[in-house]
């Protein structure tokens, strides 16, 4: 064998060294976050195994084997069971947070690319992202204050008019309404910032061309950014998708807590499982519609992804 394919097979044979000697900073970088993942993703998975056990915590992971039950217990009652009340409040609550969240930040975003005062623009960026940096407990108080029937804000501008106090602890209805304002309040300057870098991306001799055309703003509008902003929609909302089961726990949790009178409405799979570690104590229940929650959101993320492969396939995510 000449001495240059020698050279050449032994260099291919120590390239991952060779690529680590000489990338060795970055690897010594990403090791916090492989022993990040390993302890808080990997590791629990054994936990699952609780799923499929009447757990008992003298013996942990020992409990007795039950297979199904605890997932027949959850499904038992068709339309009626559990598991399906949680899943439609989780994936309506998610459908109306991605949508209207969404519209709204894609309209916001547009209507700063087209304000020409620049201090303007950045007055708005910085009030609209204040609330994302505002905890869930902060709100949660704040939104007490409000519609606390005894004290509340709201309740005192009622009887100032002359009305009756409204209980709105006790009203089911107001409560999807109250918690989706809050939501698309809390993450408008976020979303905003992005649909907006996106925004600001795009070739601005597209405008002046439609522009010499004799387009207006809102067929420039219509015809240039809402579709070149169609990638990042799109990848956007297959990651919305990918937590469409995960209910935004600290908002339910701050704002309703356990107010059993709410959980018809409000009782989504996180809270679920949360009340069933440390209310009820019933791990194997509590794992049971984790792992549900898992596998279905996994099986929905396929899903669409493979319908947008399937009509656009640049903008699938794999």
């Amino acid at each position: 064998m000449p001495d240059t394919l020698k050279k050449k097979a032994l260099k291919k044979r120590g390239a991952p060294f060779t690529d680590f000697r000489a990338h060795k900073v970055y690897y010594f970088m990403i090791i916090p976050m492989i022993i990040y993942f390993v302890l808080f993703s990997y590791l629990p998975l054994a936990g699952l195994y609780n799923a499929f056990t009447d757990y008992d915590f003298s013996k942990g992971l020992l409990s007795p084997f039950v297979g199904l039950k605890n997932f027949e217990f959850l499904f038992h009652g068709g339309m009626d069971s559990i598991i399906w009340k949680l899943t439609r409040n989780t994936i309506l609550y998610n459908v109306a947070f991605i949508v209207l969240s969404n519209l709204c930040q894609i309209t916001m975003a547009v209507l700063l690319k087209e304000v020409a005062m620049k201090k303007f623009v950045r007055v708005s960026q910085t009030l609209m992202f204040m609330p994302y940096f505002v905890s869930m407990v902060i709100i949660g108080s704040i939104v007490y204050n409000l519609f606390n029937y005894n004290y509340g804000v709201f309740n005192n501008i009622f009887t100032s008019l002359g009305f009756e106090k409204f209980d709105f602890y006790r009203t089911t209805w107001v409560w999807p309404i109250i918690i989706v304002v809050i939501e698309i309040w809390k993450g408008l300057g976020y979303g905003t910032v992005i649909y907006l870098a996106s925004i600001m991306g795009i070739d601005e001799s597209i405008y002046e061309a439609a522009y010499v055309d004799g387009a207006s703003k809102l067929q420039r509008i219509r015809h240039i950014t809402i579709p070149l902003l169609k990638p990042t929609i799109i990848v956007l909302l297959l990651f919305s998708i990918g937590g469409i089961l995960r209910g935004q726990f600290d908002l339910f949790w701050n704002i309703i807590g356990n107010n059993g009178l709410l959980l018809t409405t409000t009782d989504i799979i996180d809270t679920y499982v949360y009340r069933a570690l440390t209310v009820n104590f019933s791990i194997n229940l509590g794992t049971a519609a984790g792992l549900y929650q898992s596998l279905f959101g996994l099986a929905l993320v396929l899903t669409v992804n493979a319908v947008i492969r399937k009509f656009d396939n640049e903008n699938s995510l794999f």
